[in-house]
């Protein structure tokens, strides 16, 4: 399952609904688009330090997905099938979206723009 920002952002305030449905940090996937919003958001965090650590924990425990070559083919994928639709998404998400298409895994978000791309699933909490 792939990690969008709200969702890892709902983690790290100890969600009761999504913790109840996360799997083993193990078999859960963290988009490296993921990481960098949600340490651009930490940098305006009073509790930023904790986060971070919090973070690196995340980190070590989870499969960072990059962007790859074969990312970036599925990324025009997923643009073309929402722009056909009239449903664009925002950029980074369209990327989130792409490595859940490549991977061929669901994506963990309250986003209801993931639902307009086709070939991925959306859980939510």
């Amino acid at each position: 399952m792939i990690i969008d920002t709200n969702a890892l952002s709902a983690w790290a305030e100890r969600d009761d609904e999504l913790l109840d449905l996360l799997p083993e940090p193990g078999a859960l996937e963290l988009p490296v688009i993921t990481v960098g919003e949600y340490l651009w958001g930490l940098s305006r965090s009073r509790n930023r330090q904790a986060l971070e650590r919090w973070l690196a924990g995340v980190i070590v425990a989870t499969r960072v997905l990059a962007v790859t070559l074969a990312t970036a083919e599925a990324y025009a994928v997923v643009r073309e099938n929402v722009h056909s639709k009239g449903k664009p998404i925002p950029a980074n998400d369209t990327w989130i979206a792409a490595l859940a298409l490549q991977h061929q895994l669901p994506v963990l978000s309250r986003d209801t723009h993931y639902d307009f791309v086709d070939g991925i699933q959306r859980v939510t909490w």
